[in-house]
């Protein structure tokens, strides 16, 4: 008599096999799930184009000519000061962009091509494909500190 398929060692295989990918896909689904339940920021102030870095290390900035476009590349000027008022000339900062609700990210990879003077960074590279909440995240580090300030859009479609 032949064992049933799933009880010969091939079988323990398969189970394993498939318990792996039913945990994968219910690691998914809960990703999916709770980004969902994210929601933008509801206070005006969220959206401010001047935020305080997390730690308060740096006052930052930015600016765009005009509108902050959807579907074209276009430039940002950062602006890094510390929490007396003095600029920061010396930072390097690591851009990048995420749609929360949507689970991705920019389609470029914004970049400071720049130090413009008087704590000013040229950030090219900067495309939003779509309409909706985004965020900007801006790690910058300088005097020996590392620290994220965050900016948040909500863009027309």
């Amino acid at each position: 008599m032949n064992p049933h398929p799933l009880h010969s060692p091939r079988g323990a295989q398969r189970r394993s096999l498939l318990l792996s990918l039913a945990f994968a896909a219910s690691g998914l689904l809960a990703a999916c799930s709770a980004a969902a339940r994210i929601g933008p920021p509801q206070s005006p102030a969220d959206y401010a184009t001047e935020r305080d870095s997390a730690q308060g290390g740096f006052r930052v900035s930015y600016r765009t000519d005009g509108a902050v476009p959807v579907g074209r590349l276009h430039a940002w000027t950062l602006r890094v000061l510390r929490p007396d008022g003095t600029p920061v000339t010396d930072a390097t900062i690591a851009v990048d962009g995420d749609m929360p609700q949507h689970l991705h990210g920019l389609p470029t990879r914004p970049r400071v091509t720049s130090h413009l003077g008087q704590g000013e960074y040229l950030v090219e590279g900067v495309k939003f494909q779509m309409g909706g909440w985004w965020v900007m995240d801006f790690d910058i580090t300088a005097g020996g500190r590392t620290e994220r300030v965050r900016f948040h859009l909500q863009l027309k479609k």
